[in-house]
């Protein structure tokens, strides 16, 4: 070394002294943070990637929540609906007990229905007062509302349906078959006329609900033969009405689960014409080709037909006038008027205008991400079918009360509201079951992938950074101890000056 005035030997060793110890310090702040990236320099592209794998796993965390929420919410609905069945099988017993007119007084009586009066204040009571956080969940509050319900639908039930914000659904039905009573069709050309007036005629009429033995004397109008079969319609479902020289004999209700079985037992000789017995289309005589007495071996039967239907494109599964579709956007059930299930027509049953007790338990706030379920306003007033009556008919002074109402549509009534009870408290089970609890197991799945992603890009691996701090130092130590004999290098030159 020559020259003093610039030490090249010591500022190579003082840039190496610091490279290294800018790895001493990248390695040290690693192994603290337990980071691997801390700032965008250590790695862009890396940070980027784990950024996106943050946020996507806030929102799997934010979905995980909703999903325990909705489960939450879903658990209380599900108490509440628990204790008002609890109460109608309560009412069931009070019900059937009133019946037995002869062995009960008219205090004892009384008292059913003081008790009857107390179940129904406490249904309306828990229908009310069933809320989380102020929200109630019971008193039709997440029901569905709906507008433009067509004349030809009699009822319908909405279970889930996707909105998006501020839409609307359409529900279109399209009829492509007619549901059908089971029907019969006997000619007997007027009155009976057998063969003596001793004859009679004997035949068993079987239904959905049982079946019935009759024996009619010759000379008996096909009124009274009508009549006479009407009075066991609701032992038998088959009911009777005169067409001009024959009786159309048919189930009570529509579709394929009925029937009409009809079976002779003596046939009484026949003076006038030869009777006749033939299936029928809906209300059409004899399409289904006339089979006389004597030819019949054994029972002679027709079954009924469920409406063909389809609802918003999809085809539906049918039970008599009742026609039901199941998708992720759309699943309910309509029930059609005699007269809309009869008829091949297109229907515009109604608008879903908004409602229903909605969810995101995906990590993405859009529809496919959102579930929705009804739930169903269950107070007295609303238990119940259209058809037979609401749960507060057995009200005191109500047409179905216990001292001196209709017990037998007390019954019905009952039995329509345990049903609907039933049926939601499923519908919760169900949506608890294989929506919720399903999403959570899911969604679980995805943050232990997201997590160990973001993991690999973006934390520390300590087996390689305590290697890599160890080199750092070894290096910065000898970096120093090779700056200070760099340093001493240009005292040489004093030897030159003797």
């Amino acid at each position: 070394m020559s020259r003093i005035n610039t030490n090249v030997t010591s500022l190579l060793s003082q840039r190496i002294l610091k490279n290294n110890n800018s790895s001493l310090n990248t390695s040290l702040e690693r192994l603290s943070t337990g980071l691997a990236i801390n700032r965008g320099k250590d790695d862009p592209a890396g940070l980027i990637a784990s950024e996106n794998l943050r946020s996507e796993k806030a929102s799997i965390n934010a979905a995980i929540d909703n999903a325990e929420r909705a489960d939450q919410v879903m658990n209380i609905a599900e108490g509440g609906l628990q204790e008002v069945s609890a109460l109608l099988l309560e009412v069931q017993g009070l019900v059937g007990e009133s019946a037995n007119d002869a062995g009960l007084s008219k205090e004892e009586k009384e008292a059913n229905q003081l008790q009857i009066d107390s179940i129904l204040q406490t249904i309306d009571r828990i229908a009310s007062s069933t809320n989380f956080q102020g929200a109630k969940l019971l008193n039709g509050n997440f029901d569905f509302t709906v507008s433009g319900q067509a004349a030809t639908v009699n009822d319908y039930q909405i279970n889930a349906t996707k909105l998006g914000y501020g839409e609307t659904r359409d529900v279109e039905v399209v009829v492509t078959a007619s549901a059908q009573h089971a029907g019969l069709f006997l000619s007997t050309n007027g009155a009976l006329d057998l063969t003596n007036a001793n004859s009679t005629f004997t035949f068993e009429i079987a239904g959905s609900k049982g079946s019935r033995e009759f024996s009619f004397a010759s000379g008996t109008t096909l009124a009274s033969v009508a009549e006479t079969i009407n009075t066991f319609k609701e032992v038998t479902g088959v009911s009777a009405a005169t067409s001009g020289t024959g009786l159309v004999i048919k189930s009570t209700a529509y579709g394929s689960n009925e029937f009409v079985s009809f079976d002779i037992i003596n046939q009484g000789g026949q003076a006038g014409s030869v009777f006749t017995l033939s299936t029928i289309d809906e209300n059409t005589a004899d399409t289904g080709g006339a089979t006389t007495f004597a030819n019949v071996t054994s029972a002679i039967r027709d079954a009924g037909q469920d409406v063909g239907a389809i609802i918003n494109g999809i085809n539906a599964t049918s039970d008599g006038r009742t026609a039901k579709v199941a998708t992720d956007f759309l699943d309910m059930e309509v029930e059609l008027t005699a007269a809309g299930a009869t008829s091949l027509s297109t229907i515009s049953a109604l608008t879903i205008t908004g409602g229903g007790a909605k969810f995101n338990l995906g990590p993405s706030v859009d529809i496919n991400n959102q579930v929705s379920i009804g739930l169903g306003n269950v107070a007295s007033r609303k238990l119940g079918d259209i058809n037979v009556g609401y749960l507060d008919d057995l009200g005191s002074g109500n047409s179905s009360n216990l001292v001196d109402g209709d017990l037998e549509t007390a019954q019905k009534i009952v039995d329509a509201a345990i049903s609907q009870v039933s049926s939601l408290r499923g519908k919760i089970g169900a949506f608890q079951s294989n929506v919720i609890n399903s999403t959570i197991n899911s969604l679980g799945v995805a943050l232990e992938n997201t997590s160990a992603a973001e993991s690999s890009i973006r934390d520390t691996d300590f087996a390689s950074e305590t290697a890599a701090m160890t080199r750092a130092q070894i290096l910065s130590s000898a970096s120093t101890n090779i700056l200070s004999i760099a340093n001493s290098q240009p005292q040489a030159a004093l030897q030159l000056l003797g």
